[in-house]
């Protein structure tokens, strides 16, 4: 095949209309309106891209610290578990007289001075116990296991009585407390 059977598509183009006219030139002040327009047009684009830059920058270290503080919360919430555990195992000690056999009185004390440790140590990690007993009622950090009446004194919504303390981490509730809470009459 020759040239002359294959045209280049710069020879297939369409010519420009013969009639056209040809662009008015612009004036200089003209061309500095369209210029400063243009500028103006990339300015904001640019300052669009920056702040996107910076929301990313944002939300980018907000997930990093949300990841850090809460990486361990399945830990901790197994950990609130062992606390927990280990109150009712104290709880179940008998308590203390003056006959009572010595060895009884050390492991009790050993008992609290471990559970004193491990709430310790949680809490220098943003594992907290909240208490419930005596509070007015939160669904936030309770959850009603039971309504009684309300004794004489005791307002309707207080916790009568808390089956399990509140747990939090960094502020977000891993484990609500389980309530016994004060009804109408």
């Amino acid at each position: 095949m020759t040239d002359a059977q294959n045209p280049s598509p710069a020879d297939t183009a369409p010519e420009a209309p013969l009639d056209a006219a040809p662009a008015p030139e612009m004036t200089p002040e003209e061309r500095i309106a369209a210029l400063e327009t243009e500028m103006a047009e990339m300015k904001d684009r640019w300052l669009r891209a920056e702040a996107e830059v910076q929301n990313i920058r944002h939300r980018g270290r907000d997930e990093a610290e949300k990841a850090r503080n809460y990486a361990v919360q399945k830990f901790a919430t197994d950990m609130a578990e062992v606390a927990e555990n280990l109150r009712r195992g104290i709880d179940l000690l008998p308590k203390p007289t003056e006959d009572e056999p010595e060895i009884i009185g050390k492991m009790r004390g050993g008992f609290e001075g471990v559970e004193r440790f491990l709430l310790q140590r949680l809490e220098v990690h943003g594992v907290h116990r909240k208490p419930a007993e005596g509070e007015a009622f939160d669904p936030e950090l309770h959850q009603a296991m039971s309504e009684a009446p309300a004794p004489e004194g005791v307002e309707p919504g207080t916790v009568l009585q808390a089956w399990t303390s509140a747990w939090t981490l960094n502020g977000r509730l891993l484990k609500p407390a389980m309530v016994v809470v004060a009804g109408k009459g």
